[in-house]
């Protein structure tokens, strides 16, 4: 009964969370104080039709818990599934898979998918004599798991194409801006897995996408072929960025990337790739569209707003000078292009 009771409890304290790194944490301290486990590992996945990684956001090890931030996958601690082969099983079998370990334990892996698509992987290492009852209660505390986070990851997407939806992007991008304030806090030295070891590299970046005469489209074709273009776009978005990148539809066929840190150079080309890849492509019926793109650099003094004006001023731009465009907001700004937003207070809002 007591063991029980400690599983309900636990259950409602996992169920109040709609934070995930907050549920992470909840389910590390269910696990360590049912089951008591050598070790543990919670994966969040990252997939696509060339490739998945995994992303250690949260565990238990000989120094005790850790928990990561579950919204900015951090590169240090993420690599492709198929360097482990007990977890590239799981992904491929999509149900529990174990491995007999020395001492007198085992490891078990437990996959958390919604529609065959994988979202977390549960790595545990426990004894092999690991009582029956308690078998029950980790099956049970699992698959509450599962429910629990398919139903956030449902209500963080968005219908159509399943990339992030607006009323998340405001908590994504304070995680972003509360990682940008540490990087600009922190030396050099603390950034060891930089690509270049340049300053610019520690920036962070924000672009909206934004499908152009996108409203002669629907008019023209119908509702339901302007739904394919903008399910397309999602698709040709993903295998365009880094499965760290963050991607939101925004709303209608406003689409936006917050890139993680890289420099001016790369993200411009990345922006860049990404328009050139649109306008190539020949839609079903359709035919051809193109998209044009506004990008910003992220301050840690930001608020999504002023990010997001900024980027608008950008598009305003391209838009008046032939769309099918990348525009960064600063390079106009520092080139006279375009006059800097004034703020409040009369303010002139500097870079």
């Amino acid at each position: 009964m007591k063991s029980m009771l400690q599983l309900l409890g636990h259950i409602l304290r996992i169920s109040s969370r709609r934070d995930r790194t907050e549920i992470n944490s909840e389910l590390l301290d269910a696990m360590a104080d049912l089951f008591q486990p050598r070790g543990m590992t919670l994966y969040r996945c990252y997939a696509n039709e060339e490739r998945a990684i995994v992303f250690a956001c949260a565990g238990i090890n000989a120094n005790g818990k850790y928990v990561r931030n579950a919204y900015l996958p951090d590169q240090r601690y993420c690599k492709p599934i198929d360097t482990d082969l007990l977890l590239k099983r799981c992904q491929q079998e999509n149900s529990l898979v174990l491995d007999t370990m020395d001492q007198g334990f085992q490891r078990l892996v437990f996959p958390i998918s919604q529609d065959k698509h994988l979202l977390y992987l549960i790595d545990v290492v426990l004894p092999e004599n690991f009582l029956a009852d308690q078998r029950v209660g980790l099956m049970g505390l699992t698959e509450f798991f599962a429910k629990h986070i398919a139903l956030l990851d449902y209500g963080e997407s968005d219908t159509l194409t399943g990339l992030a939806n607006r009323k998340t992007f405001d908590k994504h991008l304070f995680e972003v801006l509360g990682s940008a304030a540490t990087d600009a806090s922190a030396g050099q030295d603390d950034l060891p897995q930089r690509r270049h070891n340049a300053a610019d590299d520690t920036l962070h970046w924000l672009a909206v996408c934004d499908i152009d005469k996108f409203k002669s489209v629907n008019d023209t074709y119908g509702h339901l072929m302007g739904d394919e273009v903008l399910v397309v776009l999602a698709q040709m978005m993903r295998k365009s960025f880094r499965l760290a990148d963050q991607l939101f539809r925004f709303g209608g066929e406003e689409f936006v990337v917050v890139l993680q840190p890289t420099s001016i150079e790369h993200a411009h080309s990345v922006f860049e790739r990404f328009r050139a890849n649109v306008a190539a492509y020949a839609f079903s019926q359709v035919g051809r569209c193109t998209i044009s793109i506004r990008f910003t650099q992220l301050k840690p003094s930001d608020s999504p707003s002023a990010v997001i004006d900024r980027a608008d001023e950008a598009l305003y731009y391209a838009k008046e000078h032939g769309r099918n465009q990348v525009a960064f907001y600063e390079e106009l700004i520092s080139s006279g292009k375009m006059a800097a937003k004034t703020v409040d207070h009369g303010e002139i809002e500097l870079f």
